[in-house]
């Protein structure tokens, strides 16, 4: 067995044996806000319209697309499912990437993991370049950012360091506490099983230039033939918690698979000794609960622990510190900290950065440091490796930092030490960048008109479907925004009797980005000479060369037209017909004519009353293009002129 992997007991939190505990994730179920954009509408005719045109029988893959958006935008995520459900099946050669992402997304919402999965490995084969593909992947190119981040500390060594092991500093007076083996000289936790020969105790030294520079034991009270190790001490000075393994009446006590556990113990200091020594109520004989560290109010313990709902090997926890002594029940901090992996060693800065080592995240060798922002109690920001020279190809761990002073320690297992780990005191010259703040602006039109909207809610959504901010546009249609680039986010608008339209904004730099949003109508206001084929965003509706007949292609489009004179017996239109430039004028002239005609007469068959449907033809008159008579046109501009127009007439 190599070096490596023998990892120091007390990093590892005994946890040798494989398989020792059965490990039991927590399954978060993500619940979906409600769109209280469109739960005002008094109708929506883009769902209707497109379920009365399935209904009939007619299927396309932009109708499947239409109506999956419209589901998904109107958090119906269980429709949106099935109808993207079957454009994919359907119509697999004409689904683009989005497509999948939004049926990975319903899926996923709903709680169906292992299918979301499915369509995602898809989403990947289908944009290998998407970020959202290389974080599903795994193909992160972290060495990159490692590399941005590295280069903002010197380094020294400890001058405390000795030929064993020294390692787990923490602040205490005008120096700090330390854990070292050096009174025996041996490397017992790197063994499996301990035996009472072998001990860490818990060391303190001043560190500053005036005081008497000698490292001393912290005391036989904390110190005991035990293991002691990991330690935090209150602003004050007069209360300690630190990490001892179990031990009960003289013997050390081992769970069913034979480990040593670890604990956190607290202690008072009294007239110069620390007494009152307690084991701290959710420790247990089954688990290991080690490496405190205090946030800066000193109201929340944070700790490493491997007791069930742990997502990996350890993560990390935390617990309530209650005014009157005792404490509230260990949460974990859930996925975006925590791996399947091991996190331990937190440390929580004043400016409430939490530092922890972990082999789960994208590191340079064993154990790395890393950081993330924990401010507002929230626990699912982007977790940053904080690059070389603190992080190396070996083990670096216990990471402490005073953000005043800009100075810390950690310690390592790196070859150039003099033990078996070393504690190094550093000096950080550039801080981290923990926060990315993106500005984005643009502009809210309509698609059709390119009128600006005013009052348009721009909302962000984050990649859990949770809103997190939103504004409006503003009397130009205008918005601005700011937003959290260290993680992907939606950019959605939406405003009443339109169809919403959203962006998605990957994990980026702080480069400002204009995002404009031109949205389709989703509500039928029209009056008279209005043409209802722009109004529903239909295709328009083209003929061959010299025909007559409705391509296959185009009866979708006027089954819509139809679809929507089904649902307002009101409407009345009249079908204007028109042809290219080629042939005679008096032979387009009819040939629109019989267009019209064949146009009115396929709806009447399709059970439109005769009397709502008038048909006109206009021959070559009303061009679209410059393909006049005597003008070179391709045959694809001559066919922009074949064309049927739906006139709202009343």
């Amino acid at each position: 067995m190599t070096k490596k992997s023998l990892l120091p007991v007390f990093f590892i939190f005994s946890l040798v044996a494989t398989n020792a505990w059965a490990q039991e994730v927590k399954e978060g179920r993500l619940v979906v806000k409600a769109n209280e954009s469109y739960a005002n509408y008094s109708f929506s005719p883009a769902i209707d319209i497109y379920k009365r045109v399935l209904d009939k029988g007619y299927v396309s893959a932009d109708l499947l697309k239409k109506l999956g958006n419209s589901y998904y935008f109107n958090a119906d995520y269980d429709a949106a499912g099935d109808t993207y459900k079957r454009l994919v099946d359907e119509y697999a050669s004409s689904v683009t990437p989005e497509y999948y992402f939004r049926y990975a997304q319903s899926l996923k919402t709903l709680g169906d993991y292992e299918n979301s999965n499915k369509v995602m490995s898809k989403f990947t084969e289908a944009t290998s370049d998407d970020n959202r593909a290389k974080a599903f992947k795994g193909e992160k190119d972290y060495l990159e950012d490692i590399k941005k981040n590295s280069g903002r500390y010197d380094l020294a060594s400890f001058e405390y360091n000795s030929s064993y092991s020294d390692f787990a500093p923490s602040f205490y007076e005008e120096g700090i506490i330390f854990s070292s083996d050096r009174d025996t000289g041996n490397l017992a936790r790197y063994r499996h099983t301990w035996n009472s020969k072998d001990f860490l105790d818990l060391y303190k030294v001043n560190t500053d230039s005036v005081s008497m520079n000698f490292v001393t034991k912290l005391g036989d009270n904390i110190n005991t033939r035990l293991h002691e190790s990991t330690s935090i001490t209150t602003r004050d000075g007069t209360t300690i918690y630190f990490t001892r393994n179990n031990f009960k009446e003289g013997k050390y006590v081992k769970d069913e698979e034979g480990v040593i556990r670890l604990k956190i113990f607290k202690a008072t200091l009294q007239d110069g000794v620390w007494s009152n020594i307690m084991e701290l109520p959710f420790n247990s004989d089954t688990y290991s609960v080690a490496h405190p560290s205090l946030s800066a109010d000193e109201k929340t313990l944070y700790f490493a622990s491997d007791m069930p709902g742990t997502l990996g090997e350890s993560d990390i926890f935390k617990v309530r510190v209650n005014e009157d002594g005792t404490y509230g029940t260990p949460e974990n901090l859930g996925g975006s900290i925590n791996t399947e992996a091991r996190e331990t060693f937190p440390f929580v800065t004043s400016e409430e950065v939490l530092y922890l080592s972990s082999d789960g995240h994208p590191g340079l060798g064993g154990l790395d440091v890393f950081a993330t922002k924990i401010s507002d109690e929230k626990y699912d920001r982007v977790i940053f490796n904080v690059g070389e020279p603190i992080n190396s190809k070996m083990d670096d761990f216990t990471f402490i930092f005073n953000e005043e002073t800009r100075k810390g320690y950690f310690a390592s297992n790196r070859p150039e030490g003099m033990g078996a780990d070393d504690i190094y005191a550093f000096v950080e010259n550039t801080p981290l960048q923990l926060e990315c703040v993106q500005e984005i602006s643009g502009t809210v039109r309509d698609k059709i008109s390119n009128e600006v909207l005013v009052g348009a809610t721009i909302k962000v959504i984050d990649e859990n479907n949770e809103e997190i901010l939103s504004t409006i546009t503003d009397s130009e249609g205008h918005y601005t925004l700011s937003l959290d680039c260290n993680q992907g986010n939606f950019v959605r608008a939406l405003i009443q009797g339109y169809v919403p339209s959203e962006e998605y904004l990957e994990r980026s730099d702080s480069k400002p980005k204009i995002i404009d949003f031109y949205l389709e109508r989703d509500t039928v206001t029209a009056g008279f000479g209005d043409d209802l084929a722009k109004l529903l965003q239909l295709s328009t509706i083209y003929f061959d060369f010299d025909k007559y007949n409705i391509r296959s292609d185009s009866e979708i489009e006027v089954e819509k037209v139809i679809a929507a004179m089904e649902k307002y017996p009101s409407l009345k239109i009249k079908v204007n017909s028109h042809t290219d430039s080629r042939g005679k004028d008096s032979y387009n002239l009819w040939l629109s004519q019989k267009r019209a005609e064949s146009t009115v007469n396929y709806m009447i068959a399709k059970g439109i009353a005769s009397n709502r449907l008038q048909g006109e033809g206009f021959g070559e008159t009303r061009l679209i293009n410059q393909c006049a008579n005597g003008v070179r046109c391709s045959a694809i501009e001559h066919e922009f002129n074949r064309r049927s127009e739906f006139i709202i007439l009343e």
